[in-house]
């Protein structure tokens, strides 16, 4: 009988034992370098890539003043050509720290919240038809003596989300109109709010080469798991041609300089080598200068090698047993069927031969996804509908308080925290969504962990 009784403690002690002994999905230690040799082992988004040539790093530091630097309104011998309509006076005063801007308290005086604006129908080359007397960006500040395109006004719609366990949360949805236009504003004019995202590290997303993306895509969902990403084919001005999208809300831009010389004319009314006509030509606050371009072709390039060689920073605590956990929980959730963990750059990615074959940890597909219609933006743009976004990088996504001073997240800043943009994924992340509302909130917390450790 005591025989029987010790054998029957040990086997039950052998099972809590095993019980106590959780397997999580194995984690590679090269994860900690998630940009490769180009990752940086810091807190911030601001740091240099360490492995770039003497001559990169001197067009790094370069672009880094050019990046800082603040205009004012022509004419002016220094840094003049600001305006006459504008978003911001610099590139960091979107991007401060070079990482996401915060949701702003006036919408007005925005440091980083941006809109596009279109009316129905595409343009010559299949982009959004831009609206007249308005563009394809609204500019909702002026130089002394202009008036604004038009103001912004918003409010805002709660909506409560259940979880499994009885907990709920109460999301916020920004609704924005326009008032005070300075024309009238044309009918069926679509406005799309964009808070400008992080910059580090672009030319690694840029290096991912196209064959990898065209891999990704499963426009059709043939293996039936209810994703169906999709490049999004965007005009090219440097080849005239369409090429992948790699930058943007939407993925409207198919290269870093593309994307930064975009931003100098449309966010600051600069002209420069790419984009070398005002963006208020043809509307009353055009100044009539003809002092174009305001920056020259180094400046650009400067300024896009230094957004394309900050370096990404190392994920933090991966080995940590909670990370563990929400890691596993992560991929069990699917979340990796759009945020894709791995790449491979390419073989020879000439602009930056530093970043050439380097295995990456971003986290992004980047590839176009219909996200349901309670982020739809309602406003198409080359191959994207309104329900559909770019996948986001979440590599250094758990540094964004440290380094910006804020947790607002999504294209339009409606959430505000990490969570509150997991519940607000719909459409082809419902499911994601839906497992994550049914886990503990010790399961949901880990999930958290893992996703502030990138």
């Amino acid at each position: 009988m005591r025989k029987l009784l010790f054998l029957i403690c040990i086997s039950v002690l052998f099972s809590c034992t095993k019980e106590k002994s959780i397997s999580y999905l194995p984690l590679n230690l090269d994860e900690y370098n998630s940009g490769g040799k180009a990752t940086v082992h810091a807190l911030g988004f601001s740091v240099p890539a360490p492995n770039l040539s003497t001559s990169i790093q001197e067009k790094h530091d370069a672009g880094d003043i050019d990046f800082e630097q603040s205009f004012v309104t022509a004419p002016s011998p220094v840094f003049g050509g600001l305006g006459p309509v504008f978003n911001h006076i610099s590139c960091v005063g979107c991007h401060p720290a070079d990482g996401r801007a915060p949701y702003p308290t006036n919408l007005n005086l925005s440091n980083g919240l941006l809109f596009r604006v279109s009316i129905p129908g595409t343009d010559a080359n299949g982009g959004p038809l831009d609206a007249p007397g308005f563009g394809g960006q609204l500019q909702q500040r002026a130089s002394a003596g202009q008036k604004p395109e038009a103001l912004i006004n918003v409010r805002y719609e709660n909506k409560i989300v259940s979880f499994a366990d009885g907990n709920t949360v109460t999301l916020r949805k920004p609704i924005f109109s326009l008032t005070d236009p300075y024309i009238p504003i044309p009918a069926g004019m679509m406005i799309s709010p964009r808070l400008a995202p992080p910059v580090f590290a672009m030319g690694l997303l840029e290096a991912i080469p196209e064959n990898r993306l065209i891999d990704l895509q499963d426009i059709n969902d043939t293996n039936d798991d209810g994703i169906s990403g999709k490049i999004n084919y965007v005009w090219d001005v440097a080849s005239s041609s369409l090429k992948p999208g790699r930058f943007g809300w939407k993925a409207e831009a198919p290269t870093s300089l593309q994307q930064v010389a975009g931003a100098y004319h449309q966010d600051m009314g600069i002209t420069n080598p790419i984009f070398s006509t005002e963006s208020s030509f043809g509307q009353a606050q055009y100044d009539g200068l003809n002092d174009e371009t305001e920056i020259n072709q180094t400046t650009l390039e400067n300024v896009t090698v230094y957004v394309q060689t900050l370096g990404p920073p190392a994920p933090r605590n991966l080995d940590d047993e909670t990370v563990l956990k929400g890691r596993s929980l992560f991929y069990d959730a699917k979340c990796t069927s759009c945020h894709t963990p791995k790449h491979t750059t390419s073989t020879n990615f000439t602009e930056i031969p530093e970043f050439s074959n380097q295995t990456i940890y971003p986290y992004t597909d980047m590839l176009l996804h219909d996200m349901g219609d309670d982020l739809s933006d309602n406003r198409p743009a080359f191959k994207a509908t309104g329900n559909e976004w770019q996948t986001r990088p979440l590599w250094g996504i758990g540094l964004t308080q440290f380094n910006n001073g804020h947790t607002f997240f999504l294209h339009d800043g409606r959430a505000r925290n990490i969570e509150e943009a997991i519940l607000w994924h719909g459409g082809e992340a419902e499911k994601s969504k839906e497992f994550y509302t049914n886990l503990s909130k010790e399961d949901r917390n880990a999930i958290l962990k893992f996703i502030n450790a990138l």
